[in-house]
């Protein structure tokens, strides 16, 4: 499929249509779980005309299928982190270039150049298993900074609040991207008032501590680091994009990714703006997976096409799900 050169470009709301509709048609023909999947739901792809009509894949079938849309070689696997006994999703990637595009590209969309910054990443939950996607794109940001300041920090937070006092002190622009835990224990150890680093939380506790909402959390946050607001990244194994929020947990998508809002009781019909349900992803980067996913997030988009994440629910409120496990 050959719209690799129209996909990062910004779009008008006509043009991401066209071309989320191409993406579908492609993958309906081209991935075997997906094509079952709308033919065990009765829908014929041919008839599928406008973007809202699209069928999006419940993310569970990650974990049990192989969600693929292209016969070349999976280069990369990417693993959903997991505690035991509950399985893990997989990404199947067969083009890391897609991936790679979609994160830079996404990165520069929001902050500029990635040169301008100092990288602090503190991400021990990932640091400490395989095949996070995260982890990947952080490392790769890294690199592209171009400074000697930036890399990864495992539990050594004493030599990260030195590093970071000591870029504070030379004027510095830092992001410092942490899972919340992780950035909790940091400020327990240490005090900040941070005038030249954007602090970025990439969500969850990893069952290290109890989970708390998010503006509790990010109250501590920003009382802790002496900043106004705390940034915010929401991706996930099974996308290649990823929508970033500035502060007040109101996230934007980069120009080839959308959110919509599904009715938690009617999974095939979607909601209008400020309405709370379900959140579905396209993710045109997704080609070679799947482009259209029916999260376990639940949220709500505003008229700027800016949305919101309110929490998530429990695998037996995903409907569909059953028709294809094996």
């Amino acid at each position: 499929m050959t719209v690799i050169s129209d996909l990062f470009t910004k779009h008008t709301n006509a043009s991401f249509d066209s071309l989320a509709l191409q993406v579908f048609q492609y993958q309906a023909q081209n991935n075997n779980v997906y094509n079952k999947y709308i033919s065990l739901l009765n829908i014929n792809s041919d008839e599928v005309a406008r973007i809202e009509d699209i069928p999006f894949l419940p993310i569970q079938f990650f974990k049990s299928q192989m969600v693929v849309s292209s016969g070349d070689p999976v280069i990369k696997t990417f693993l959903s982190s997991g505690t035991t006994g509950v399985q893990q999703s997989k990404h199947l990637v067969t083009n890391l270039f897609m991936y790679e595009e979609s994160y830079r590209k996404a990165f520069s969309h929001f902050y500029g150049d990635i040169e301008e910054y100092v990288i602090l990443a503190l991400l021990p939950s990932y640091l400490e298993r395989d095949g996070s996607s995260l982890i990947y794109m952080v490392e790769d940001l890294i690199k592209r900074s171009n400074k000697s300041e930036s890399g990864f920090y495992l539990n050594n937070l004493d030599e990260l609040s030195q590093v970071l006092l000591k870029l504070e002190d030379h004027g510095k622009k830092v992001i410092l991207i942490g899972v919340s835990f992780a950035l909790l224990d940091l400020i327990e150890k240490h005090q900040f008032s941070l005038k030249n680093t954007i602090v970025m939380e990439t969500g969850g506790m990893k069952g290290k501590r109890k989970e708390m909402i998010r503006e509790e959390l990010h109250a501590i946050l920003k009382a802790g680091f002496g900043v106004d607001v705390i940034h915010s990244e929401y991706g996930m194994t099974e996308l290649l994009s990823q929508a970033y929020s500035k502060g007040y947990g109101v996230f934007n998508c980069p120009p080839w990714m959308k959110i919509l809002i599904r009715d938690t009781e009617a999974p095939l019909s979607l909601l209008p703006l400020g309405k709370t349900g379900g959140i579905n992803v396209i993710d045109l980067a997704n080609m070679n997976s799947c482009s259209f996913i029916a999260t376990q997030d639940l949220g709500k988009v505003f008229e700027n096409k800016s949305f919101e994440i309110l929490g998530r629910f429990d695998n037996s409120d995903i409907r569909g799900c059953n028709l294809l496990i094996s």
